[in-house]
């Protein structure tokens, strides 16, 4: 099997340094959080922004301030979210792209995301997969549904997502698909031939559906944004722990962990 490229979700856009005090917010905090997890095993830092508030941003000089940070520590492949948070507009949150990460995340349907609604309207999510093309961005296709598979593909099929498909299965939202195998299983089976996937496990279910992704070859990713906790009942102490971890289950399945270059190479990313 290929050898597995593990990403570090570094902060997401629900959790506080109430729930976690090790919860990096400002560019300087996200940096060190990305030099560490890469350390630990990641070659990815999944970015989501901060204000001074702490609360998510699409401002596009955080995102840059934020990359050239991430940059001088460590070489690890950064992946900005364009899905921000929920307050944030789906216009403001196309902002994000201008920063020119590797790659960023592009959801492509809307739903309901717990008690909230998070909108990904047809017009912008193809400005967004436009945009990224045009700045030689990966997008990272964040599937939540089986029904978001279906749009993806038809985006494809359009000439807006270029080969080879990268795709984030996303289980364990409330509004997306349960955190059960068959679940997982039964979206793995309409992934295009060529695709690069990994598996997102929410709160309880990381760990488990991630483990059972890296034993069908997929990709993984953890960190504070995915889950606080490293065992039931131990919270994490920071992300470069549940890297840790987490490279320690692929290693037991007997995958390598994937270093950058590699990464790069597995992704087909645009050579800058």
């Amino acid at each position: 099997m290929n050898p597995a490229i593990l990403t570090a979700a570094l902060t997401g856009p629900v959790a506080t340094v109430r729930d976690h005090p090790g919860l990096p917010v400002t560019p300087e905090q996200i940096a060190q959080a990305a030099a560490e997890a890469y350390e630990a095993g990641a070659a990815i830092a999944h970015i989501h922004l901060r204000d001074e508030n702490g609360a998510p941003t699409a401002d596009v000089e955080v995102a840059r301030r934020t990359v050239a940070l991430i940059e001088e520590r460590c070489p690890a492949l950064i992946q900005l979210s364009t899905g921000v948070g929920l307050s944030v507009t789906p216009e403001d949150r196309m902002q994000i792209i201008e920063a020119r990460p590797r790659m960023a995340s592009l959801n492509v349907c809307s739903m309901t995301f717990a008690n909230g609604t998070f909108l990904n309207p047809p017009d912008v999510v193809r400005r967004m997969a436009e945009r990224m093309r045009e700045l030689d961005v990966k997008p990272e296709i964040e599937i939540y549904d089986t029904g978001h598979l279906e749009v993806a593909l038809a985006l494809h099929q359009e000439g807006l997502l270029a080969e080879p498909l990268q795709f984030s299965i996303v289980a364990g939202v409330r509004g997306g698909m349960p955190a059960t195998p068959q679940a997982l299983v039964s979206i793995v089976r309409e992934l295009p031939e060529r695709a690069v996937w990994q598996v997102i496990g929410i709160g309880r279910a990381n760990r488990t559906l991630t483990a059972i992704g890296l034993a069908m070859a997929a990709n993984a990713r953890t960190g504070l944004e995915d889950t606080l906790m490293l065992h039931k009942g131990v919270q994490a102490r920071d992300n470069a722990q549940l890297v840790s971890s987490l490279a320690e289950v692929a290693r037991a399945l007997d995958r390598n962990v994937a270093g950058v270059e590699e990464a790069q190479s597995l992704l087909s990313l645009p050579r800058r």
